[in-house]
């Protein structure tokens, strides 16, 4: 079981994470909604797709751009469709 924390709380918790570039992608449905707020930051990976990005608002702080996943995908990537990924300080264990 792999669970991604950030700021004393647990955001997400899942047995099927995809590890892809050394980041655990976590399955859309192990996220802990309430924390996640969409914005509207995207970028780009050449093989992957257009990421969109979400704010993790926990215990009242903001970690801007923490977590990313790609709504649509290449083929190459469709492994990944919708996962959510972490960065910016968030553990994952």
């Amino acid at each position: 079981m792999k669970t991604a924390t950030w700021n004393n709380e647990v955001i997400a918790e899942s047995d099927e994470t995809v590890v892809i570039e050394g980041n655990h992608y976590f399955p859309p449905n192990a996220i802990k909604n309430e924390f996640f707020k969409e914005n509207d930051t995207h970028t780009t990976c050449h093989w992957k797709g257009e990421a969109s990005y979400y704010d993790l608002e926990v215990n009242g702080e903001t970690n801007t751009d923490a977590a990313w996943y790609y709504p649509e995908t290449s083929e190459l990537a469709e492994g990944i469709k919708g996962y959510v990924a972490f960065w910016k300080g968030v553990k994952v264990a």
